[in-house]
């Protein structure tokens, strides 16, 4: 039973919870057998309380035994993003300076994870404050790809993807501000989305740049995402830039795509695309066509500016949101008895990394006076000139296809000393979160050497059904989904 449970989807594991042929208890410690073996080989986990993860299931287990419904996550485990606060555990955000910090709060996410029955199995790595593309700017140790331990899982929710890829959990929770779900998702060959801005609460996350930052669900298959989304999706009266827009079912939702407009924008497949990459991406976006839905070519002609445009908006917004982390508000305290000057520039100068300090200063030096008008209120009008062509696009087309990443996995080291590199690795998934639309990636196959490559699909403002429901026909169509990795 237990290794049919390992292999189990997150909507395979609540059913047979719920009905019986399982307890929870058993289905966490057939995960957290998983982690104890696997963990150390690619320090996907940061913290795994493995009491509190049993206490969680028994909870569940109880509940049955009295009749009453367990909720639709049933005894699943679920790694958690360890930005995501939860009251009195560990919330690192990957770095130093809050290596002792414990919440007074629970995300709304945790919360609503735990409302519907999941079992918290563990909180996972990352880069330090999100500010990555390969969680090799952890503030505690690399994360490891398990298709292959010399190359990067992705970033920033790395330690998420290794996770699910590696059988450590059958779901997780993310956050994607220019496509740090999207990434590691196709990275690691596995089921990552983000939805649409403000659809998800941002209460307990945290914060890198608040009008891109947005929680969403990693899995091995599109209908457990479906079902998670369903779960920590709607209106959070805790977070102002909630949507209060109805939530639909996603997981009834998904359904056929005949007929469906599928937009070919040539622009993502020019200069710098892998050929391999390019070759798995539109051999999927035959099988789309194959299977009843209509390819159409559209522009998308501000994406050269997509990069600079996303740098310059985000670094903005870290500045500001990471100006709290001072050694007086909370967080650890290093240095400075001569002054405030000292203790903060002590603070961040001992317990802050390389990349948060160059995203800060960056940020700054665009928000200052004299360099406002230069650069942050240009890269607004870049941004809003991106919005403008999804719109327009989407005028002839349901939903955008193309890769998700230029290349499949590339070496630990490879890139970290090499920010613009680093950066461009993501120039197809930063053009969503600038728009505000929900995106997903999917595998689509593998290069030569084995690694993952990954499919993505963007839709219209709100309509992650739409989007959900064409990447579930594809993986129903293909098989790459069910590939394990060889750890």
């Amino acid at each position: 039973m237990a290794e049919e449970v390992a292999s189990a989807t997150a909507v395979e594991i609540a059913r047979m919870v719920a009905g019986g042929s399982i307890s929870a208890r058993e289905v966490a410690l057939t995960f957290l057998d998983r982690i104890e073996k696997v963990n150390s080989s690619t320090n996907a986990f940061l913290h795994v309380n493995q009491d509190w993860s049993l206490s969680c299931a028994d909870l569940i287990d109880q509940k049955i035994a009295r009749g009453e419904n367990p909720g639709p996550l049933a005894g699943v485990p679920i790694a958690i993003k360890d930005a995501l606060c939860i009251e009195g555990a560990p919330t690192t955000c990957g770095s130093r300076i809050l290596e002792d910090y414990r919440p007074p709060y629970t995300a709304t996410v945790v919360r609503r994870v735990l409302e519907a029955g999941a079992v918290p199995i563990g909180k996972t790595n990352m880069d330090e404050f999100a500010m990555g593309s390969s969680n090799e700017s952890s503030g505690f140790r690399k994360c490891f790809n398990p298709w292959d331990l010399s190359r990067a899982p992705g970033g920033s929710s790395g330690g998420s993807a290794v996770a699910v890829a590696a059988g450590m959990a059958p779901v997780a929770l993310g956050s994607d501000t220019g496509g740090s779900i999207r990434q590691p998702a196709a990275f690691c060959g596995v089921t990552g989305m983000k939805p649409t801005w403000g659809r998800v609460s941002r209460y307990g996350l945290g914060a890198f740049a608040s009008s891109l930052d947005q929680v969403g669900p990693l899995s091995r298959t599109v209908e457990d995402s479906a079902l998670l989304l369903s779960v920590i999706a709607g209106h959070d009266e805790r977070d102002s830039t909630s949507l209060p827009d109805p939530v639909d079912d996603y997981r009834s939702a998904l359904g056929s795509i005949k007929g469906l407009r599928v937009g070919v924008p040539a622009e993502y497949f020019g200069e710098g695309l892998d050929g391999e990459v390019a070759a798995a991406v539109r051999a999927a976006i035959a099988t789309l066509e194959e299977m009843g839905a209509s390819l159409v070519e559209v522009s998308l002609p501000h994406l050269p500016y997509a990069v600079a445009a996303y740098c310059i908006v985000s670094m903005a917004e870290s500045s500001s949101n990471l100006a709290r982390y001072d050694g007086v508000h909370y967080g650890a305290r290093k240095g400075g008895t001569r002054g405030i000057d000292e203790l903060y520039a002590g603070t961040r100068a001992q317990l802050l990394g390389r990349e948060v300090k160059r995203r800060i200063m960056l940020g700054t030096f665009v928000l200052s006076s004299g360099y406002y008008d230069a650069y942050y209120l240009k890269g607004l009008k870049a941004r809003r000139l991106i919005r403008r062509d999804f719109e327009e696009a989407f005028e002839k087309v349901d939903v955008i296809a193309g890769p998700t990443t230029p290349t499949a996995a590339f070496r630990i080291g490879e890139k970290i000393n090499d920010p613009l590199a680093m950066y461009l690795s993501d120039i197809f998934t930063i053009s969503a979160p600038l728009a505000g639309i929900p995106a997903i990636s999917v595998p689509c196959g593998f290069t030569s050497e084995r690694l993952p490559v990954g499919f993505q699909i963007m839709g219209r403002l709100l309509d992650e059904k739409t989007v959900l429901s064409a990447a579930a026909a594809f993986q129903g169509a293909t098989d790459f989904h069910e590939a394990a990795c060889p750890l």
